[in-house]
């Protein structure tokens, strides 16, 4: 087998599993792992004995049955070398998907066959997109009852994308199915059990003869498009023309172009993921296959470029933190060129800093194995960078680069905690702050009015597991408030407005001056200053202060105390003087011209609006949309699935979404199922806008 030490850069694979909660990620990651030699028994997800899969290691994902934390493995298939991340499937941990993909090459997306696309499916498969991340398509769970490869393609025709085509065709139905036809060579490999050693290969069954020459008429036609040559080869001489080494590098070409998806299908458990291992080691990119990375040069601003070659300087991303109970902080990194060693010191041109890796680990779940470098393409865990975070980069000292860093969203929920007795206040500071520096998408704050320690997430769920985490990893008791939702403010209007500081007490007074336009940004976020000052009535050393006097004084609006976002404010006048002037005064202008004008504009409450998406059997269908219409929800479409499910999309402003999936459950016996995600915050209705405020004045 491969060794790490001497498999070609062009044979390595960095591959995210992505999918649907429930579609069976995490179980094709452990038949590929036992398939590969890795493990020597395939791990369960809902076994007997809990969750024993490899890449579910936190005690919540064992007890939950869910992936929470993406892990990465590697394996080693025919000369080939593949880094799989094992992604969440849950809405509420939609960053580590976007965070993996920010750093792989190529992804496998995996389909429920029972259930075809769902709705976290168009999620993964919108952020693979927004990468640009090559695919190919894997439906599982065929084998089970209602399982169907030909309706779940369909589901992926009419909701993803027309460009998907089987390469592997199921042989059987149902509990019947035990093989797959390979278009490619037009053989048949079967399998008398899943747990089969090896498939046999063998002739098409007679009965699918006809059926698989129409599939692979269809696979060949669309692979000549990627090449001239064989197209015209295709149109004068018939498919028979192409060989099947030339109809494998067409195909190669026309996945890698990213807008077209080969598909397969099985029982992931099973012997069958070695047809799986063969179509991405075949048609998913290489780290030669991308093109060069772009960053900035931080010294000059120009744009710099880094190819992944081993002779280049190095250059990586640190793409997530975790926390490790026997060696600390654990950085992982996708290097994308040079050799990045341990010992040697880095440059984090996102601090300015410089670090000294300390070791390197090859990270398999939750055990390491040490080695001594990684190089271009290639992707490990550092061990002993201490100011390095999500989206840092790390590069060569002498050759600066600064790579685009990795966006995440502002989270929509928050809850107050407070520690149960002294001796958890300490360690309740620690805690969060080391939960925030794993998870981007989890915020601490303390509120300054009540003093409370506010914690911030995407959902329920992700701040139920963040306590639970808290009080299993740092032994932390707390108390925990009702979830809150992020409200923000924002104006409607245009207002100017006076910001005077002029205080005379003896000595040296304070002198700041301003006229601000306060008016709405065209997209309705952010903060825009704008510097239209002439002839210097205000001096230019004054102007940074009273935006930030501005920037901070929205963070607490006007209304009821919410962040004010969409605003922008024009500096088109002022005065100073020549003995009294200072950047305090003006600073304090800057606030006074906040709260004079902002009042004026039109200030109106905004509220996060979730995308909502129910599945459900079609007899609770009318209480699914009653129970939504009566949480001021819009419903936006109802569409049919297979199995006789329906789906219903919705957009529900998040305060009335609180504990929707117990009673989701309740109403419907159990049987329908949904996911959020933040969609827009939008206006607040003003009766409902009058009591928050109402309630926030209280407090």
């Amino acid at each position: 087998m491969a060794t790490p030490k001497n498999v070609p850069l062009d044979r390595y694979r960095n591959i995210g599993i992505i999918a649907h909660i429930d579609a069976g990620k995490t179980t094709t990651t452990e038949g590929i792992l036992y398939r590969t030699g890795i493990n020597h028994k395939i791990g369960e997800v809902r076994g007997a004995d809990g969750d024993s899969a490899t890449t579910d290691w936190m005690a919540q994902e064992k007890e939950r049955g869910i992936t929470i934390t993406s892990a990465a493995v590697t394996c080693f298939w025919k000369d080939h070398k593949i880094n799989i991340i094992d992604t969440p499937g849950h809405i509420d941990f939609t960053a580590e998907v976007e965070r993996s993909l920010r750093v792989l090459d190529g992804a496998v997306t995996i389909f429920d066959g029972k259930m075809g696309v769902e709705a976290q499916s168009e999620t993964v498969w919108r952020q693979a997109n927004k990468y640009g991340v090559p695919r190919i398509c894997f439906i599982n769970k065929i084998n089970q009852t209602g399982g169907d490869f030909y309706k779940s393609l369909d589901s992926i025709h009419n909701r993803l994308s027309k460009h998907a085509l089987p390469v592997h065709l199921p042989i059987g139905f149902e509990k019947d199915i035990n093989g797959v036809v390979d278009l490619v060579d037009m053989k048949a490999y079967t399998y008398s059990d899943y747990t089969d050693k090896a498939l046999v290969q063998g002739e098409i069954p007679a009965d699918m003869l006809e059926k698989a020459k129409n599939a692979r008429s269809l696979l060949v036609e669309a692979a000549v498009e990627a090449d001239d040559e064989l197209f015209e080869r295709f149109l004068d001489k018939g498919e028979d023309s192409i060989t099947e080494p030339e109809l494998k590098a067409a195909l190669r070409k026309r996945v890698l172009a990213g807008d077209f998806f080969l598909v397969s299908g099985g029982d992931g458990r099973g012997v069958i993921v070695e047809k799986l291992l063969d179509i991405m080691a075949d048609y998913l990119p290489s780290p030669l296959d991308v093109d060069a990375i772009w960053g900035t040069n931080p010294k000059t601003g120009d744009k710099a470029d880094r190819k992944p070659s081993p002779t280049e300087p190095m250059a990586g991303l640190a793409f997530k933190i975790a926390t490790d109970p026997f060696v600390g902080k654990l950085i992982f990194v996708r290097v994308y060129s040079g050799v990045l060693k341990a010992g040697s010191y880095v440059l984090n041109t996102t601090t300015g800093e410089k670090e000294r890796v300390g070791r390197i680990v090859r990270m398999h779940a939750d055990k390491r194995e040490e080695i001594d470098e990684v190089g271009a393409g290639d992707i490990a865990a550092v061990v002993g960078l201490k100011s390095t975070f999500t989206g840092h980069t790390l590069c060569d000292v002498a050759h600066p680069i600064a790579l685009e860093s990795i966006t995440f969203p502002d989270p929509p929920v928050a809850i107050a905690v407070e520690p149960k007795t002294k001796a958890d206040q300490e360690k309740m500071g620690i805690a969060l702050q080391r939960l925030a520096e794993e998870d981007p998408t989890f915020r601490v704050h303390t509120d300054e009015e009540t003093g409370q320690t506010i914690m911030s997430g995407m959902g329920e769920l992700h701040l139920d597991i963040l306590i639970d985490r808290m009080k299993r990893e740092f032994k932390v008791e707390a108390n925990i408030g009702e979830p809150q939702v992020a409200f923000r403010e924002t104006i409607r209007g245009t207002a100017e407005a006076q910001g005077k500081h002029a205080k005379q007490s003896g000595g040296r007074g304070q002198y700041g001056d301003v006229w601000i336009r306060f008016e709405p940004t065209e997209s309705g976020e952010g903060f825009e200053f704008v510097d239209e000052i002439k002839g210097g009535v205000v001096p230019q050393e004054y102007r940074k202060p009273v935006e930030k006097g501005i920037h901070d004084t929205l963070e607490s609006g006007v209304l009821a105390g919410y962040p004010v976002i969409g605003v922008k404010a024009t500096l088109y006048d002022g005065s100073y003087h020549d003995v009294d002037s200072s950047e305090l005064a003006f600073n304090l202008a800057g606030v006074l011209a906040v709260k004079e004008g902002i009042p004026k504009a039109r200030p109106v409450l905004l509220e996060p609006v979730m995308r909502v998406e129910v599945t459900t059997p079609e007899e609770f269908m009318g209480d699914v949309i009653g129970d939504l219409n009566s949480r001021r929800g819009r419903i936006d479409a109802m569409e049919d699935l297979q199995g006789g499910a329906k789906l219903v999309k919705a957009f529900v402003p998040l305060m009335s979404m609180f504990g929707y999936t117990s009673d989701l459950r309740s109403m419907s016996q159990g049987r329908a199922a949904s996911t959020m995600e933040l969609s827009q915050y939008e206006e607040v209705p003003p009766n409902v806008a009058q009591d928050i405020i109402e309630k926030r004045a209280k407090k």
